[in-house]
């Protein structure tokens, strides 16, 4: 109970934000007949949920005080790579999307070896391999979608458990042991210690390094099950899927209260984030906002989200 009020009283301001952003969209006229309905409240929570996943990963990124940039192609990759291992080669359906999640595990692990072990910064790393991982989904597939028409196939993207959507299963069961992570083991704490003071952790006996791998693989992790549950979802990998992917789930993270310069954040305000970012998106889906406004829209909450930040570490310096 004592947990759940001081969720609460540190998330107040995004909480009060959501509701009041779920409150118009319910009686705006051109949404209070389609947005608070049963099968949208689903649709937007199916919506959400790769960008969950990747803002799981994202939010321990940013914690220890770096970003990756490489999660939105690491999603095209590992779709196009577990669709390829169906279509072209005759795997198992299992086996392919175990594939995928590996995919997306081994370049997180590498971002997070070059990352840790050398002094080039993470933004520099995990925008080169954001243009490999890109670049080599485009190579595989031609710029065409590999496509894998199978009802077992669409079952972890688009099925069911009784009325809820796989993909929300999934995103909860992530987001559970994802906060274990942060809360109830040693590496959970490592991630604030280093976040927060990397040379006093270091002198603390923490294996910054090892932190540091170990942060990135798990972000990499996440983006190969993202990559396939979307390319389940859509039928097919995509070379151009999770594009602007990572965007979206760092502004998950930072509008969540996640500071940008580490040390900060929950992944409960994490998921207000996300919330925010997934109703956002519907509303102006079902007001029919030209696209482009809605990327300038998106744009405006990051810039007011980090500036929001900004004061709040400006009072603490103080």
């Amino acid at each position: 109970m004592k947990k759940t009020l001081n969720f609460f009283k540190e998330n107040m301001g995004i909480i009060i934000a959501l509701l009041v952003l779920a409150i118009f969209l319910t009686v705006f006229p051109a949404t209070s007949s389609s947005f608070p309905t049963t099968k949208n409240v689903f649709n937007v929570l199916r919506q959400i949920s790769t960008n969950m996943l990747l803002a799981c990963g994202m939010t321990m990124v940013i914690i220890l005080g770096g970003i990756d940039l490489s999660v939105g192609s690491v999603i095209a990759l590992s779709g196009v790579l577990a669709a390829g291992c169906v279509s072209r080669y005759g795997m198992s359906i299992h086996l392919a999307m175990i594939i995928g999640i590996l995919i997306g595990l081994i370049i997180g692990a590498f971002n997070g070896f070059v990352i840790s072990r050398t002094t080039i910064p993470p933004f520099i790393v995990t925008l080169a391999t954001m243009n490999i991982a890109r670049g080599l989904a485009g190579v595989y597939t031609g710029g065409s979608p590999v496509r894998v028409v199978s009802k077992q196939w669409q079952w972890i993207g688009a099925g069911y458990i009784g009325i809820i959507p796989v993909p929300v299963l999934i995103m909860i069961v992530v987001f559970i042991l994802s906060v274990l992570i942060m809360n109830r083991t040693k590496i959970g704490r490592y991630i604030y210690a280093v976040g927060g003071n990397t040379l006093a952790a270091r002198f603390s006996g923490i294996s910054v390094s090892k932190v540091k791998f170990l942060v990135y693989t798990y972000s990499g992790l996440m983006a190969g099950l993202a990559g396939v549950i979307l390319a389940s979802r859509m039928y097919s990998g995509q070379p151009t899927a999770g594009d602007g992917a990572e965007m979206d789930a760092i502004a998950a993270v930072v509008v969540g209260g996640t500071s940008m310069s580490g040390g900060y954040g929950k992944l409960g305000g994490t998921l207000v984030g996300a919330l925010i970012i997934g109703i956002l998106s519907n509303g102006l889906n079902l007001m029919n906002v030209n696209s482009f406004w809605q990327t300038v829209v998106k744009g405006i909450v990051i810039l007011l989200a980090v500036f929001i930040d900004y004061i709040r570490n400006l009072k603490k310096s103080k």
